[in-house]
């Protein structure tokens, strides 16, 4: 006979015992890259460094100094050999090679429509001290800009502020050929500075970096005081390069960034990408750039010298002093020739030397002419 369970034994035949639940591990945080800071591989900088030695190179082969003139230095070179000291104390070739290759001359960009020199002359070096001194400086500072922001950027901003060097050399400097990357150089150093000054607020140490940048532009700007350094080239190019800065080199925020690439499912107030103080620089710097490439190059077509409305301004180039002599005009001569005999006349200062050259050519003269005016 059943009899019915007891209540405690229907009691425990209802209790519900617990499962062991195995433990599941937190859930991984994913992070993403953060690609805004990143560096980059710098290459373009010294694509431009062989650039400007093939460039000096091949202007050397040109120049061919043993037939083109009476004397040179380092005759073992051949072809390659450089210009009498007299002629160019830079080590390298004639006026008259420069100005073949593409060297800036005013009066054959106004009257003969070759505007393409205002590039091509930032290419162009008078000699080899010239060439390593820029060299040398390019790869200080554009391998470290190439390595922060990138070789388009970095690029564009060689290539503009040597244009903007080449403009107001040509407006205050119209009776001399000008050469020489040093416009693009100093364009490099003014985006520097207003990188430093758009992205203040994410820099460490960046009341003595500020300073630091302001010693060595001035102590470069002061090297153009000197006689045969063409300031105007470095002064436009530092002002282009400062205005590009605000445009080319402004980087984002660091809290934008940081909330950019927060782990994922993490969610804060948005914050804005750039601070309003650099949309305000960035938008101005543009306007004002702009304008002034523009208005320069109109200018400069129209034939306008720019020192008939500054009377100063030819002391940003060249301070004269007791020591030399700002006068940098071209050397002319007149000259005649009797058999083997030469007259070469400077016209500047009626000095008249025989040579006894069989045979003289007009390149040959000319040389003659430009060590003998100096």
């Amino acid at each position: 006979m059943a009899t019915d369970p007891s209540p405690n034994s229907r009691r425990s035949s209802n209790l519900i015992h617990p499962v062991d639940v195995e433990k599941q591990p937190p859930t991984p945080l994913i992070y993403r890259e953060i690609k805004h800071y990143e560096k980059w591989i710098p290459w373009l900088i010294p694509v431009f460094v062989v650039a400007n030695t093939v460039m000096f190179i091949l202007t050397m082969y040109v120049n061919n100094c043993p037939k083109n003139s009476v004397s040179c230095i380092a005759d073992f070179l051949g072809r390659f050999s450089f210009q009498p000291f007299k002629e160019n104390p830079l080590l390298g070739p004639s006026s008259a090679t420069l100005q073949k290759m593409g060297a800036l001359d005013v009066k054959k960009v106004v009257d003969g429509h070759q505007g393409w020199r205002l590039i091509t002359c930032n290419w162009l070096h008078g000699g080899v001290f010239h060439l390593l001194a820029n060299m040398l400086s390019l790869l200080v500072i554009g391998i470290r800009l190439e390595r922060e922001f990138g070789f388009i950027r970095v690029g564009l901003l060689y290539i503009i502020s040597g244009f903007g060097g080449s403009l107001l050399s040509a407006l205050f400097i119209q009776s001399n050929i000008s050469v020489g990357a040093s416009g693009a150089l100093f364009g490099l150093l003014g985006g520097m500075l207003s990188e430093l000054i758009t992205n203040w607020t994410i820099y460490a140490n960046k009341v003595a970096s500020f300073l630091t940048l302001l010693v060595i532009i001035a102590i470069n700007l002061a090297v153009g005081i000197l006689p045969h350094v063409d300031n105007f080239a470095h002064i436009g190019g530092f002002l282009t390069g400062f205005f590009l800065g605000f445009v080319f080199l402004i980087r984002p925020q660091y809290g934008w960034v940081s909330q950019r690439y927060s782990p994922l499912g993490y969610s804060s107030s948005a914050r804005p990408k750039f601070k309003t103080y650099q949309r305000i620089l960035w938008v101005a710097s543009l306007i004002l750039l702009v304008v002034g490439l523009t208005v320069g190059l109109v200018l400069l077509l129209r034939g306008v010298d720019a020192n008939d409305h500054c009377s100063w301004c030819h002391y940003l180039s060249c301070v004269p002093t007791s020591r030399w002599s700002c006068n940098t005009e071209p050397a002319y001569c007149s000259s005649t020739q009797l058999g083997s005999q030469v007259n070469v006349t400077c016209s500047p200062s009626g000095k008249t030397t025989t040579y006894f050259l069989p045979g003289a050519s007009s390149s040959q003269i000319q040389s003659l002419c430009s060590q003998q005016c100096r």
